[in-house]
């Protein structure tokens, strides 16, 4: 009999081989394992795991998920969400669009103490700064330091600002009646045969100079940074202030069919076309209030800080996308604008066919009307601005 048993077990596998060893200590009664250890060479292991996937009719072979070390995340569920929360504000894009990292100017050391410090960690409950280093680069955060990143230069108030901003964009995340966007224009594309640098598989030739373009496109983004949908328009006119205003009316009447949302911020730099001192941008958008009723409030990031906007990242991605390829017609722009993904997500790409008119601004008078309907934060009264929608009658 004890050939038998051996014999059998010998000819199976895997779960059948344990489930059938199991039934043969289950036959010897007490004392069975210690038999079939000195007897058999069976492992005491072996037969208590073959038992529990008799008992629960399930096969454990090949669920490596449950083996080892559990993860960081298992034991605190909310850390990844509060690293990330941490860390992207302060993040910004490659300046020159040659890579699609995001840079951090933090150390894992500084993410440690942030977590105690913000979010009331222990500090024998936190990982070593080892592993925060690893799930800060499995988020897709580079802890380096660039000197190409370093910004020009700082004005006084850039601190207030960044603090003023951050605090702003954290109680819109936390809002769900509150939608945050980000939105800015990139640098004119020239459409020819001329070259964006990098290479291709087809190896096509490009002109080695651009001087007469058959045509130029600026692309105009807004990027949604909770969600990561991006809405991308190119044109062949100006990049105005009514240029934007019309994209936005645009997309808040698709917002509000989706969500019920009261508050609108906008992440952006403080551009010539949607500056805090712009009078036209200003007038459009308190329009857009009061025939949205929505509050819109203005968010600023710091002169000479503009990689730190997100929708700035859409544009290091389309850079990549499209570099080494020849744009040279409208429709292959539109085409590779359309093929990339951020997040995953592809964007909405559409051409502006309207002309806009360069230099349109308000009189004095006018825009002491203007003035009266926005809230200027006192001592950064350029960098964010308020506007409350006029109740309708009615």
């Amino acid at each position: 009999m004890l050939e038998l048993w051996k014999d059998t077990a010998l000819q199976l596998k895997g779960s059948e081989r344990r489930q059938f060893m199991a039934k043969v200590v289950n036959l010897l009664g007490w004392g069975g394992q210690t038999f079939a250890e000195k007897n058999l060479g069976w492992n005491r292991c072996t037969i208590r795991k073959g038992g529990a996937e008799g008992k629960a009719d399930v096969c454990t072979e090949g669920f490596l998920e449950r083996r080892g070390r559990p993860r960081i995340e298992e034991h605190l569920p909310s850390l990844l969400g509060d690293i990330r929360s941490i860390v992207e504000p302060l993040t910004q894009t490659d300046p020159t669009f040659r890579s699609t990292r995001i840079y951090a100017p933090l150390s894992a050391d500084e993410v440690h103490r942030k977590l105690i410090q913000h979010y009331k960690y222990k500090d024998s409950e936190l990982p070593s700064t080892r592993t925060l280093r690893n799930k800060l680069n499995d988020l897709g955060y580079q802890l380096r330091k660039v000197k190409k990143c370093m910004p020009l230069k700082k004005i006084p108030a850039t601190d207030a600002i960044f603090d003023e901003v951050h605090r702003v964009n954290h109680e819109a995340d936390e809002d769900e009646a509150t939608l945050r966007i980000s939105l800015d224009a990139k640098a004119t594309v020239k459409i020819g045969p001329f070259s964006r640098g990098g290479f291709n598989r087809q190896g096509d030739n490009a002109c080695d100079h651009d001087f007469q373009p058959d045509a130029t496109l600026t692309p105009f983004g807004m990027l949604l940074p909770q969600s990561g949908a991006s809405h991308l328009w190119f044109t062949e006119s100006k990049v105005t202030a009514d240029f934007m205003a019309d994209r936005l009316e645009e997309m808040v009447l698709e917002w509000k069919k989706n969500n019920s949302i009261h508050t609108l911020v906008i992440n952006t730099d403080n551009g010539p076309e949607c500056s805090g001192a712009r009078t036209q941008w200003l007038k459009r958008l308190v329009d857009l209030a009061d025939s949205s009723q929505l509050t819109i409030q203005l968010a600023y990031y710091p002169p000479y800080h503009s990689k730190y906007n997100p929708v700035e990242r859409v544009w290091g991605i389309l850079e990549n996308h499209w570099r080494g390829e020849i744009i040279d017609s409208t429709v292959k722009a539109l085409g590779l604008a359309r093929s990339m993904t951020y997040r995953k997500i592809k964007p909405t790409v559409r051409k502006v066919i309207k002309v806009y008119q360069n230099g349109i601004s308000l009189g004095k008078k006018a825009m002491r009307e203007i003035e009266a309907r926005l809230d200027r934060k006192e001592g950064l009264e350029r960098w964010f601005i308020k506007i409350e929608p006029k109740p309708q009658i009615g």
